[in-house]
């Protein structure tokens, strides 16, 4: 298959907070933008990547509106990238980047001097899905760092792994026992090259949910709101007496229907976060209340 010529809606914003704004009034339905944070100078960009160079106008207005409403000015630039630049035109537009209190994501090109107590994670965009630009990936690693306040010889569960960031941001987190896995054997090969990567080996397995006998007392669930609810019972019973669940991947839409299908299985709901259109959660064992966050 030829590869495709990308055109990049970019607009720089005033703050992470700026950005967090912008996400919940763009129509995540209609484009998907990621945004990253400069840890040095706390600015934050938006970038909206799409094949088709006509949405362009409507997608730059979209966000000079979306960040009146919300107070602020932006100019967004439309920029066109040939498809043999591609590959290498993703290093102008990930850089290194804070997405929790602790954890910062840098590329491999990026160098950076963590600060005492920072999880620094070396992940790559491109094929390796999961860099954590998604607001699903960027609310896990929120609660995940929260619970890190917590008992770091839990051992964790990555559900459903992708790239892996999940379980290397536990690790970097301090959790000293981590497993993952996924149903597809590539998302496995990328999560233990990932894991490699930052120096961490961290037992992936191909295998899926319904065939899981794994359990943790910490289990992140970063999937899709249809697949959790399919298979709220697999994901309940892997949850050890007293443990917690982060169960993201689910549209807003969508939530209170997930929320049920883990209630209905003896979790409870212990917070949600809201990033644009994605609600992510953290359920807890009705045996412990307490989980730390």
């Amino acid at each position: 298959m030829q590869a495709k010529d990308v055109t990049v809606v970019s607009a720089t914003l005033p703050s992470a907070e700026a950005a967090d704004t912008l996400l919940e009034l763009l129509d995540a339905d209609a484009f998907t933008p990621t945004v990253w944070e400069d840890v040095e100078t706390r600015a934050a960009r938006l970038d909206v990547f799409l094949e088709d160079a006509a949405a362009a106008p409507g997608v730059a207005q979209a966000v000079r509106a979306a960040a009146a409403i919300a107070g602020f000015e932006v100019s967004p630039t439309v920029e066109a990238l040939p498809a043999a630049d591609w590959a290498e035109a993703w290093k102008r537009f990930f850089h290194v980047e804070r997405v929790s209190p602790r954890i910062v994501i840098r590329p491999s090109w990026e160098a950076y001097a963590a600060a005492p107590g920072e999880a620094v994670l070396t992940l790559d965009p491109g094929m390796s899905f999961g860099t954590g630009k998604h607001p699903t990936t960027r609310a896990c690693l929120q609660l995940l760092d929260a619970l890190a306040a917590g008992d770091l010889s839990r051992p964790v569960l990555d559900m459903g792994c992708g790239s892996g960031i999940l379980a290397i941001a536990a690790r970097k987190l301090g959790f000293t026992h981590v497993r993952g896995f996924d149903y597809d054997p590539d998302a496995v090969a990328v999560a233990r090259a990932n894991a490699a990567a930052n120096g961490l080996d961290i037992p992936f397995e191909a295998r899926d949910l319904a065939s899981n006998l794994d359990q943790g007392a910490l289990v992140l669930a970063n999937i899709l709101g249809p697949v959790l609810i399919e298979h709220a019972a697999e994901v309940a019973c892997a949850v050890l007496p007293g443990g917690a669940l982060i169960a993201s991947g689910i549209l807003e839409a969508l939530y209170p229907d997930v929320r049920a299908a883990f209630e209905a299985h003896g979790l409870r709901e212990a917070r949600s976060i809201l990033i644009g259109e994605w609600r992510t959660g953290l359920f807890s064992n009705p045996t412990n209340t307490d989980i730390g966050a």
